[in-house]
């Protein structure tokens, strides 16, 4: 039995800055977990992440990670996309940085 699908993102990453971005439902590109469009329907979903697949001179690895719907907007459901939301653990820069200020 397949299993239901449920909600979703186009996530990637930048080409030139390697930053984690998400698809916006107006086809931009964002480090905002919080604009990204959410994606109920499977048909739709594989559609977007073929649009996403064809700015390769934009976004690499372009993939669908799934969501709940927070207070806020999609948050992750996988602790290796919460862990992308906070950039890399190596030393502060980027998003870490932000955050610890």
């Amino acid at each position: 039995m397949a299993r239901p699908f449920t909600p979703k993102v186009v996530t990637a990453n930048a080409l030139l800055e390697g930053d984690v971005i998400y698809q916006t439902a107006d086809d931009r590109w964002s480090r905002a977990l919080s604009e990204a469009e959410v994606l109920r329907d499977e048909a739709l979903a594989k559609q977007r992440l073929d649009f996403a697949a064809q700015q390769a001179g934009e976004v690499v690895g372009a993939y669908l990670a799934e969501v709940k719907i927070g207070a806020n907007g999609p948050e992750p459901t996988h602790f290796r996309e919460e862990f992308r939301l906070t950039g890399p653990s190596n030393y502060f820069h980027g998003k870490q940085a932000e955050t610890a200020s």
